[in-house]
């Protein structure tokens, strides 16, 4: 197995705990919120709690990594998700909201490292693969989430077996595998600085190089390329500018259409997801659907979420990431035609809403993966980490936005209303595309800021442009 192997099983393996302790403790976050204030609506604000907190922690997450390496940054987050457990835990013993509100805003840390991961397994490959990479710790979530509410009983179980509020119980589970997910990520030996450009291209750090002097002596051949690479890495590593400012890699993107349209993407596709998704099931119980009906809907969506990201993946690396981002398009607008005509129906159509939430998951999927490849793709070393960690920022920031305003909107105009806001959200994401599309590669075509080599050379040869058109 090569230390390339290794380490995408690592960051692999920490995505899928992280994805069981989240999912362990999803089911009865609300019903804890509920019992502490015993009022209903108190019981959304626990999992807008998790967002918000996974979009205030991503950033400084990813300021982290551009100073000291991914492995010191999803350490530490994965880290604070395993306290923010236990503070859950003591939250709920001493019947304390604040104290419990914290707690679930700690877990989000958890969610924030997980997405900051699939950056991890880009620094590792190859440009060609990139996108497999990414998708590939995406996937690995599809499994947490699928085992962690099985965890859910058996938690609840031992809580009550160790004297405890038996709906804290599950919160134990998630400790244990956030915990876990800790020390996964604590074992990466790769140091190489997070947004480091791949092995292979002229002049470019190469991501399998360990700062610390690890290197793979598996064969002769493989030693004089890591060599080679070594001594190519340390030459950039001297001349290379430092990762630029939060506002100077803003103002980056903004004067640069592709970018720009990659972090609206990624945070539009999560708006639309968070605000049709949270309000599925409520509208669900409204029409009097059973409980075990919508939590076939929501595993439904899951699945959809995750298990085809490979799928995307392997899409982007060999169409490009625009193809990814239109195939999702697609998606988004026929998911909001079923649920606008589930809306108007006279009775709610469970194969409908079934669908829908399937096909919302599959192009929530395909945003989150071509976007984060082509917003990869299209910037220049030193502006990818904090642009990463912003765009991770503002897609948790949003959808924690839209779960909040959900509610009144249901409540006003009904599902309908929630479909046309997820398409309100879609036109101004199709607007930013305008300028970006004719940059981008496209079948038959070499994007012109989003080819893995070119935009490898471009870093070397237009670093002190760039940073100038950053700051005008």
């Amino acid at each position: 197995m090569t230390s390339h192997i290794r380490e995408q099983a690592k960051l692999i393996t920490a995505q899928l705990l992280s994805g069981a302790g989240i999912a362990s403790g999803y089911a009865v976050g609300g019903l804890l919120a509920e019992e502490i204030t015993g009022q209903t609506s108190m019981a959304g604000f626990a999992q807008m709690s998790v967002i918000l907190g996974a979009g205030l922690i991503a950033y400084p997450l990813a300021v982290l990594a551009g100073r000291s390496g991914r492995r010191k940054a999803l350490t530490l987050g994965f880290g604070i998700g395993t306290l923010g457990a236990v503070v859950v835990l003591i939250g709920v013993a001493l019947h304390f909201l604040p104290l419990f509100m914290l707690g679930m805003m700690m877990c989000g840390s958890s969610t924030a490292s997980g997405l900051q991961a699939r950056y991890a397994a880009v620094d590792l490959a190859d440009p060609a693969a990139a996108g497999r990479a990414m998708s590939l710790v995406v996937w690995a979530t599809t499994v947490g989430s699928v085992l962690g509410p099985s965890f859910t009983a058996p938690g609840a179980h031992l809580g009550e077996t160790l004297g405890m509020n038996g709906l804290a119980g599950p919160y134990l589970i998630s400790m244990v595998a956030f915990a876990l997910a800790t020390l996964s990520a604590s074992t990466l030996t790769k140091t190489v600085a997070a947004g480091t450009d791949h092995a292979g291209e002229p002049g470019v750090d190469d991501p399998g190089h360990d700062g610390e002097g690890t290197t793979d002596n598996n064969d002769g051949a493989a030693s004089a390329k890591e060599t080679a690479a070594t001594n190519r890495s340390t030459t950039t590593e001297a001349t290379a500018p430092p990762p630029m400012k939060l506002g100077e890699a803003l103002r980056f993107a903004l004067a640069r259409p592709v970018p720009l349209f990659a972090m609206i993407t990624i945070i539009a596709g999560q708006m639309m997801m968070t605000n049709v998704m949270v309000m599925t099931p409520v509208h669900m119980d409204h029409q009097e659907f059973s409980l075990g009906a919508i939590g076939i809907v929501v595993s439904i969506h899951i699945a959809g979420m995750y298990a085809l990201s490979p799928v995307f993946g392997w899409m982007a690396d060999r169409w490009g990431s625009g193809v990814v981002i239109a195939g999702g398009a697609g998606i988004f607008v026929l998911t909001i035609a079923l649920g606008v005509i589930d809306a108007v129906a006279p009775e709610s159509s469970m194969v409908l809403l079934s669908t829908a939430l399937s096909l919302l998951g599959i192009g929530w999927s395909m945003f989150l993966i071509g976007g984060s490849s082509l917003l990869t793709a299209s910037v220049p070393a030193h502006a990818k980490v904090p642009l990463q960690g912003a765009s991770d920022s503002a897609m948790n920031l949003g959808g924690a936005l839209m779960a909040a305003m959900a509610g009144a909107v249901l409540g006003a105009g009904g599902f309908l209303w929630i479909n046309l806001m997820a398409t309100f959200v879609l036109v101004i994401a199709v607007g930013f595309s305008i300028r970006a599309i004719p940059l981008m590669k496209w079948p038959g075509r070499e994007g012109t800021v989003d080819h893995p080599r070119r935009a490898a050379a471009s870093d070397q040869a237009g670093t002190a442009s760039d940073r100038a058109g950053a700051v005008e």
